[in-house]
């Protein structure tokens, strides 16, 4: 190794440690995220007389919204512009409110990714692909619907804007939200934690994101945990899990106690390549798997396991799997790894596994739908969820926001906009206004 990569390595590896930034940007952050903004644009003044009298002794309303959540390891292969997502956006003609989208291994896993300044680059093509597809997906549902309503009155369809995205080396989550709920959403935050090399790296870990929505706390959690098929290896990935509970943190807020611990949510929706594996020899789960007897092979499932025992994850829900392992795959193809060759050697055998989940924790959370999706972008398939979630609102918001959708909505900014250059998305918010 020359000279001056022996000095600068340890350099950036103490950055890593100490989140510090690298070059002109966080390391954490490939989205400058969303601006604290007053409440619906109301003012500190608003807020106070609100708080102070009619908010005390307010109560509170129950509405449900639907929310969309998803896992991806993309193998380290960067998306082309013209990279087809509607399979993994299909909610079977479901309009939903809210849209996450975890992703891992967005960029090779290597040293110079690991231990190098942020390449956000490639998460700002995610979120261009996403945007694109997200609101070209919902006015074609709405156009769909409306041909067969064309008697009855039909309301256009938000567009939907990201309130936050952020990246750790090759984890990415993105957060898309409808647009008429955008002033509803407060105290958004992010909070990452590195478990990869020399036990705190962001090879492997989490980046979690918590808000509100009207007075409901949620908290998402997109992880990359240890790989690894050997008997035991399993520990390493239940002491990452450990790891991204205890380390995991959020600011308690200026006004409000807010949580501060992922379990302190009201919804909290774990995603991600958690890397669970199959607990029997490999010939026996690549025959198991050519039969399609999921029944057996989830008995014998290390997050299954887990989940029933209630040690390192009591209290977690995950929906019924009736879909294929979602790894190994060999590249472009529908075959497994121990299925196909390439040249003279066989590549390294892998048994096919379950490691691509999402699992949920808390009241209020009703999962419709659990599968996963066929893109043959990298070994690993797409898994998508969706939930309902009830969701607390204030009675005196829920009128203001009623008065805001009729009389006054076109007084109401967004408190987003895109760029119009190719390389950042950035917040802007809007002033506010004043009843």
């Amino acid at each position: 190794m020359p000279v001056q990569q022996e000095v600068m390595w340890p350099t950036l590896v103490a950055s890593k440690k100490l989140n510090k930034p690298l070059g002109s940007r966080n390391f954490l952050a490939d989205y400058e995220g969303y601006a604290e903004q007053p409440l619906l644009g109301i003012t500190s003044d608003d807020q106070s007389s609100l708080s102070t009298e009619s908010l005390l002794h307010d109560q509170k309303d129950t509405q449900n919204y639907r929310v969309f959540a998803s896992t991806w390891n993309v193998g380290g292969i960067a998306p082309d512009e013209g990279l087809n997502i509607k399979d993994l956006l299909d909610t079977c003609n479901q309009f939903c409110d809210i849209y996450v989208l975890g992703f891992q291994e967005i960029v090779p896993l290597k040293a110079s990714n690991v231990l190098g300044p942020e390449n956000s680059k490639i998460s700002m093509k995610w979120n261009t692909i996403i945007k694109e597809a997200l609101n070209k997906r919902t006015h074609q549902l709405f156009n769909d619907q409306l041909g067969h309503k064309k008697n009855e009155e039909s309301e256009v369809p938000q567009d939907f804007q990201c309130i936050i995205s952020r990246q750790m080396v090759g984890i990415l989550i993105t957060v898309w939200v409808r647009r008429d709920l955008c002033p509803f959403i407060q105290h958004p935050s992010f909070s990452c934690v590195g478990c990869g090399i020399m036990g705190f790296l962001g090879n492997k870990g989490s980046v979690s994101v918590r808000f509100m929505l009207h007075e409901t706390s949620f908290c998402f959690i997109c992880t990359h945990l240890a790989s690894g098929g050997r008997e035991g290896d399993e520990k390493h990935r239940n002491s990452n899990i450990a790891e991204i509970f205890s380390r995991t943190g959020f600011p308690k807020g200026p006004l409000l106690d807010l949580p501060r611990k992922i379990l302190d949510h009201d919804h909290v929706i774990l995603l991600g390549d958690l890397n669970y594996r199959i607990s029997l020899p490999e010939e026996t789960t690549h025959s198991l798997v050519e039969e399609r007897d999921w029944d057996y092979l989830l008995e014998n499932d290390q997050l299954m396991m887990e989940l029933s025992s209630g040690n390192m994850l009591r209290g977690w829900h995950e929906g019924a799997i009736k879909f294929a392992p979602t790894y190994k795959y060999c590249p472009n193809s529908d075959l497994y790894y121990g299925g196909c060759y390439h040249g003279r050697k066989q590549e390294k055998k892998r048994a096919p596994a379950w490691c691509d989940r999402i699992i949920w924790y808390g009241k209020g959370l009703n999962q419709l739908e659990y599968t996963r999706s066929e893109s043959k972008l990298s070994d690993h398939r797409p898994v998508k969820a969706l939930f309902t979630v009830q969701i607390r609102v204030s009675k005196v918001i829920k009128n203001l926001q009623s008065l805001f959708m009729s009389e006054r909505f076109g007084q109401i900014k967004t408190h987003f906009e895109v760029s119009p250059t190719d390389d950042e998305f950035i917040c802007k918010s809007q002033s506010s206004f004043r009843f």
